[in-house]
């Protein structure tokens, strides 16, 4: 009996082995492609580092021979080391064995940086320079001007006002006449009627109606000292603290009055009688007159 044929490859069968071979030269060509790639940088790389080196060798040796000769010395027995050719191939060699370890080991972005030389300082140094100290140089550190620009202080309140602003007295204390029960008990500043009302020291007031005094505002002072200002028209500040100076009143003709103007009295602390104010401003240093 005859031996079977050979069985035949189907066209699929066919078709599935070109496409895999196709694929397979394809890899081989990008891989060689690779190769070359890779070569054609580093060699370059190589050859450029090792004629830097050799470059620099030379150029710093020349220069040392030229400020040696400058100096008018010669330099000492040369070394084989100091040899150009020996530099060469010693620069040679460093570039070769720079780029296989660049090959076997390659640096990771987690690695810690060390500092360069000479730019940590000690310790103290900090320290040292917010005492006014120097760090390693012992050279003194500027320190800042913290001092405030000078400024201008506030004008002083006075310690005694003028009640009203303008000058000038009327009915002056002690007077007789018919419109007083005895005498005049204290002095009259003939100003208009709506004329600002100043307290005359610091201290608290209080305000209340009298039929002879009109409307009144009563101040009294730290040491006890009463000052009545009598026949306004109304009030700025009923009562309160107030400096020397504020508004506390206005002039006008309440009560017992011929016409508008400021009645002033003062009265001791002890309660006693009222005394003459014009003395009173004088010995304050103010003249009301």
């Amino acid at each position: 009996m005859a031996p079977e044929a050979a069985a035949r490859p189907t066209r699929a069968e066919l078709r599935l082995a070109a496409r895999e071979q196709s694929r397979s030269q394809r890899r081989d060509a990008a891989k060689a492609a690779t190769r070359t790639a890779l070569l054609r940088v580093a060699l370059p790389s190589v050859a450029a580092l090792g004629v830097a080196a050799a470059a620099a060798v030379t150029v710093q040796g020349e220069a040392d021979q030229q400020r040696a000769q400058a100096a008018g010395r010669v330099p000492e027995q040369a070394t084989a080391a100091d040899s150009p050719d020996v530099a060469h191939s010693e620069a040679a060699q460093a570039a070769q064995q720079a780029l296989a370890a660049g090959e076997t080991a390659q640096a990771s972005r987690g690695d810690a940086r060390q500092p360069l030389a000479g730019t940590q300082g000690t310790p103290d140094a900090g320290q040292n320079g917010q005492n006014g100290q120097g760090g390693q140089t012992g050279q003194p550190v500027a320190q800042a001007n913290t001092t405030a620009p000078d400024q201008a202080p506030a004008p002083a309140r006075p310690a005694i006002a003028m009640p009203v602003a303008q000058h000038g007295l009327g009915e002056v204390f002690g007077a007789a006449g018919t419109h007083w029960a005895k005498r005049h008990t204290g002095v009259d500043f003939p100003v208009d009627g709506g004329t600002q009302v100043m307290a005359v020291a610091d201290g608290t007031i209080r305000t209340q109606w009298n039929p002879s005094y009109g409307y009144m505002t009563i101040l009294k002072t730290a040491d006890g000292t009463e000052v009545w200002y009598c026949h306004l028209r109304s009030y700025k500040i009923r009562k309160g603290t107030v400096k020397a100076g504020d508004l506390i009143a206005f002039v006008g003709s309440s009560g017992n009055s011929t016409g508008p103007h400021l009645h002033l009295e003062i009265r001791p602390a002890d309660g006693g009688a009222p005394v003459d104010p014009l003395p009173w401003f004088l010995a304050q240093g103010l003249d009301p007159r």
